[in-house]
């Protein structure tokens, strides 16, 4: 659940305290000039329900995770900081460094979300004992301040504060390490605790760390602030403009302004690619606050930054499993093949940041291309990035040359990434559902549940996908009720897409990358049928049609590479993220001839696998504890 959808989300939650505070959304809108009005609404997370299948296996594991882990040792630097005795030690890897404190904050989101998508009081419990203890933290700091480290931290705002900018670099900014990255995932999970969780302490603590901002950025100079932000800072125009929802003070809006990173954004404006050797996951996130900023005060130069930059990270630098980046940098535009000789390919979080930017794009025009990249995304990168045998994560990912894909440790490691993968889970079935006033959109398939409380709707949807080639949602109405069905035709649908209502085929007139829609009015049992013929399909590299990546349907196919030279304590921790120091098969150049089923035959009673030239072609989520390839050299 992105911020956009935030308000929106308030109408659906049962809390009545969120209820009660929604009001204050609407005379904040007042000092806006001409605010967008979305064209499509995303549900909460509330409203949703994921109810079978691997994402709802794949969620359950995370949730264990997620209670297995220990408040305390992830609060213990912020006891320290505040003059408190911790109650347990530290956890390790990033944990014990300069950037302390990110992982707590991710936590905070995920356990927060986690009880919006299950209704499972542990994750509320959770969320309440971290917000209690930040409060500690902050009345013992006094003006709402909590961060982690005795040491670095506090000498850090105080000479910003004082306008000292001492060292700059893309992630050290005074000595630190990305001190306003760190601290922007505290603001965010007391943001998410207190809307996904209704507590009033929690928004009270987001407010006053939003105020304490002020005093540290407040007398910079243009000039200054920009000399600031050239270190990376997070989503901080982000949560700053979601405090200004929630306070209705212009001071919180203003200080989302001061995140404006003009070296960055001010080319996007102007429809050039400036994005070339610039670290990948630092710029998506100011790109997420402007489009907030654009919802809030309807300025298009901010709509249209957020579009170009879409455009031109899918475009240009976007891998076959929708992630982007190589070892965490954005490399030569469009130059895909040129830059994949590293195990360190599409960093998790840049994903986790372009599914948030797509649900944003996706509420102010709704375009199945959006979706149809969600999917790819979804499933072949964040879902793939979920150990299911342990509940770990992943950081990055090597896509071609033999690499295997490496997971973290539950007690180490503790990387940016396993933070974003806390929270993925969370929201599998985010983007599934939207609505306006008269039109329900089906943008994903998954076994899942959404209410549509405003018409008196629940769609149940039941599916075997992406194993099953089909889908069927179920109308259960109070009263019979028009509305528009608009079900997606993928793109990847080329060779059919068929639709019925209560058996009665609908004739499809649309081609793929669209909707289907259908209007009547619809009663209880009415049923929707659709099938989605997958086929094999060969995507090469724009910058050479000789080295590409296998489909089927929305499935990246992943070449099965077995286990030599594997790590003795196996794929994961920091030793395993390193792997590409160790010796990598021989991979063969494929013989490619079209069509291509005539060329890979499906494995025996094996959904989704295929076999060619003695290689088993597998979804990349099952190429997990071997190694493997999904880009191939062909001849």
């Amino acid at each position: 659940m992105t911020p956009s959808s935030y308000l929106r989300a308030l109408a659906y939650d049962p809390c009545m305290d969120l209820k009660r505070y929604s009001l204050l959304f609407l005379p904040s809108l007042i000092l806006t000039a001409a605010p967008p009005a979305p064209q499509a609404q995303m549900f909460p997370l509330t409203a949703v329900r994921v109810t079978g299948g691997p994402l709802f296996d794949a969620m359950t594991k995370n949730g264990a995770v997620l209670l297995e882990l220990s408040p305390d040792r992830l609060l213990a630097r912020f006891r320290q900081q505040a003059g408190l005795a911790p109650k347990a030690p530290a956890y390790g890897g990033w944990e014990s460094t300069d950037l302390a404190g990110h992982s707590l904050g991710h936590y905070l989101s995920a356990v927060s979300m986690m009880y919006a998508s299950t209704g499972d009081e542990r994750f509320k419990q959770r969320a309440a004992y971290i917000v209690d203890e930040i409060a500690l933290c902050q009345e013992k700091n006094g003006k709402g301040f909590v961060d982690t480290r005795t040491e670095f931290r506090p000498k850090v705002w105080q000479d910003l504060a004082a306008a000292r900018l001492i060292s700059i670099k893309r992630h050290n900014l005074n000595g630190a390490w990305a001190p306003w990255y760190e601290i922007h995932k505290v603001y965010a999970g007391l943001r998410d605790a207190w809307l996904w969780t209704g507590n009033a302490k929690a928004r009270d603590s987001f407010l006053a760390l939003s105020d304490w901002t002020n005093t540290v950025i407040g007398g910079l100079n243009d000039t200054q602030l920009q000399q600031m932000l050239d270190c990376e800072f997070g989503g901080m125009n982000e949560v700053l403009a979601d405090a200004y929802l929630l306070s209705n003070n212009p001071l919180h809006l203003q200080l989302a302004r001061k995140f404006y990173h003009k070296a960055v954004l001010d080319p996007l404006a102007e429809d050039r690619d400036s994005l070339a050797h610039l670290h990948a996951n630092t710029q998506i996130p100011k790109i997420i606050g402007q489009a907030r900023l654009y919802e809030i005060e309807g300025r298009e130069r901010d709509r249209h930054i957020a579009e170009f930059f879409w455009r031109t990270v899918l475009d240009s630098y976007t891998y076959a499993n929708g992630g982007n980046s190589d070892k965490e940098w954005f490399q030569d535009p469009k130059a895909i093949a040129k830059n994949m000789g590293s195990g360190q390919m599409t960093e998790s979080c840049n994903t986790y940041n372009m599914l948030k930017l797509a649900t944003h794009l996706f509420s102010w025009e709704p375009r199945a291309g959006l979706m149809d990249y969600y999917e790819r995304a979804l499933w072949n990168q964040i879902y793939n990035a979920l150990d299911r045998q342990t509940g770990q994560y992943t950081y990055k990912l090597g896509l071609y040359g033999g690499y295997f894909q490496s997971f973290s440790r539950p007690d180490d490691d503790f990387w940016c990434c396993v933070g974003t993968g806390y929270e993925n889970p969370t929201r599998y079935a985010e983007a599934a559902y939207y609505h306006s006033a008269s039109k329900l959109w089906v943008n994903l398939f998954m076994p899942s549940s959404v209410e549509w409380k405003e018409r008196g709707v629940k769609l149940v949807q039941q599916t075997g996908f992406p194993e099953q080639a089909s889908s069927s949602l179920r109308v259960s109405a109070k009263a019979p009720v028009e509305f528009t069905l608009a079900v997606r035709y993928p793109a990847w649908a080329a060779k059919g897409f068929t639709l019925a209502v209560n058996g009665k085929p609908v004739s499809i007139k649309q081609e793929a990358a669209s909707y289907v829609e259908v209007r009547r009015t619809w009663k209880e049992g009415d049923t929707v049928n659709v099938t989605f013929p997958m086929s094999l399909r060969y995507e090469p590299t724009p910058d050479n049609p000789k080295r590409g990546a296998f489909f089927y349907g929305p499935v990246l196919l992943a070449g099965l590479l077995g286990t030599a030279n594997m790590p003795p304590e196996g794929p994961y921790g920091k030793a395993a993220s390193d792997d590409w120091k160790l010796p990598l098969p021989k991979i063969p150049v494929l013989k490619v001839s079209q069509p291509l089923a005539q060329w890979m035959k499906p494995a025996p009673d094996k959904p989704l696998t295929f076999q060619a030239q003695g290689i088993t072609f597998a979804p990349v989520w099952q190429s997990h504890h071997q190694r493997f390839t999904v880009y191939w050299d062909t001849e």
